[in-house]
């Protein structure tokens, strides 16, 4: 006998991702329905019901009444499409639903927090472009947030960033509905040797040791990009750029690292002289991307400034 909404709601809210996969499988016609009548066939009501799929990922713990899923995922479809229109929508809705809405964009990080999904959920992300899954971790699992840092980070216009993150969102969807019954590497041991890798580095680095991080995870012929539109080959621009930290007393406090299966981000705190204390921005971030087990990219972007307020 299949199982019910509330069984699978009920498996779903305790973490199991299979179901949660099926729930979404079951009631996407119904999805697409409701996007199609308010914004016509078209890619834009299946980018909407993309991204209600991710919401719904997030917040399906918070629904109360497990037998009502369905007119929850159509509703969650509604406001997704409310959102792409800008204009009000009038529906009427059962108050056990309405209050189980969730009012902000779906965060592939909070997916994390939220779910004992978090080798699925990376899995998902893996399987993302390199270009696509870069925009997502800045986004949503680093500081710089906002559209202009992450085009700067990427090198890239600002509307560039936004059409890759709306992208990336739906095959982020895709994605994690399609390997719902796949078994997934284990993310949470991947992650913390590169955050244990990370570590190491920055104490090598302020030794004055960098060049022994470099022969051993970094290529020998990798490009580098740094501010404002250096580009370099190989090692000695690395360290010289090192070399120069130390010399003006310049110290590196690692505060994040977020890493998929072949892209890292460091997020790191530039510690300015005492004598000099704007000598360097407040911090910076390196993005690295790998093959064959060492970086064979890197751009470093540079937090800006804070603002004065004359």
């Amino acid at each position: 006998m299949p199982a019910t909404d509330t069984d699978l709601v009920l498996a779903a809210q305790s973490g199991d991702v299979s179901s949660l996969g099926s729930l979404l499988t079951r009631h996407r016609a119904g999805q697409l329905a409701v996007a199609y009548g308010i914004l016509g066939a078209g890619p834009d009501a299946e980018d909407a019901v993309q991204e209600a799929a991710l919401v719904a990922l997030r917040r399906i713990g918070d629904l109360r009444d497990p037998s009502a899923v369905g007119p929850w995922l159509r509703m969650i479809v509604r406001n997704a499409c409310k959102m792409r229109l800008r204009g009000p929508v009038s529906t009427a809705l059962d108050e056990r639903v309405a209050a189980t809405l969730p009012s902000s964009e779906p965060d592939p990080a909070e997916l994390l927090e939220q779910h004992a999904a978090r080798d699925w959920v990376w899995h998902a992300l893996d399987g993302l472009s390199p270009s696509l899954r870069l925009v997502v971790m800045l986004r949503h699992f680093t500081g710089v947030t906002s559209y202009q840092d992450i085009a700067d980070a990427c090198a890239v216009p600002v509307g560039t960033v936004r059409s890759r993150l709306s992208e990336a969102r739906r095959k982020l969807a895709e994605a994690l509905l399609a390997t719902a019954d796949e078994a997934h590497d284990d993310v949470t041991a991947r992650a913390a040797a590169r955050r244990r890798s990370a570590e190491e580095a920055f104490v090598a680095m302020d030794r004055g040791h960098f060049a022994s991080v470099l022969a051993e995870d970094w290529s020998p012929t990798v490009e580098s990009f740094w501010p404002p539109g250096i580009q370099a080959t190989g090692h000695a621009f690395l360290l010289r750029g090192m070399d120069n930290d130390l010399a003006d007393g310049v110290g590196h406090k690692l505060t994040n690292v977020v890493a998929s299966r072949d892209l890292d981000i460091w997020e790191f705190d530039l510690v300015s002289p005492p004598e000099d204390p704007t000598h360097c921005p407040p911090g910076a971030v390196w993005v690295q991307h790998r093959a064959g087990g060492l970086v064979q990219r890197a751009r470093l972007f540079h937090l800006p400034r804070p603002t004065r307020v004359a």
